[in-house]
């Protein structure tokens, strides 16, 4: 194998370890991120819809004040309530507010989880791309696919 072709495939494969591969740990870590928020929400929601649900009018929970040192609170009116809304914001909302506002930013979230998943299938299918280019530069035979049972 001449030594052009073995140039080539070190490139390649730079790009790949060094490029494509970071990117892609990257936007996986970003789209947890997303995920996380998800989940927030959605605990957001469900506690807001138990507490319709219930008829609960007050209330006494515990909160962090930090470093996991808690205190016990009261809730004398759980008809409004604070929401983060981003930026270190927080909004009071009713209970019917904050579902809509939920439901808008749930909506919001779904899109950039979906954008976040095509931009990790395109990093992989690079990736594959470049493999198999590196593939066909070392002469190997193609990877057979598994076979097709009909039903």
């Amino acid at each position: 194998m001449g030594s052009y072709i073995q140039e080539k495939i070190h490139k390649f494969e730079q790009f790949v370890d060094g490029h494509l591969k970071p990117q892609l740990v990257r936007v996986i870590a970003e789209r947890d991120k997303v995920f996380e928020q998800q989940k927030i929400f959605s605990d957001l929601r469900m506690n807001i819809e138990n507490l319709e649900k219930n008829s609960v009018t007050n209330l006494r929970t515990m909160v962090n004040l930090g470093s996991e040192v808690y205190m016990q609170a009261d809730v004398p009116d759980t008809q409004r309530i604070f929401v983060d809304v981003g930026l270190g914001f927080h909004v009071e909302f009713t209970w019917t507010e904050a579902l809509s506002f939920i439901a808008l930013r749930e909506e919001k979230i779904a899109g950039e989880i979906e954008e976040y998943t095509r931009l990790i299938s395109s990093i992989k299918a690079r990736i594959k791309l470049v493999c198999e280019g590196i593939r066909e530069l070392l002469q190997l035979p193609a990877e057979k696919s598994l076979p097709q049972r009909v039903f």
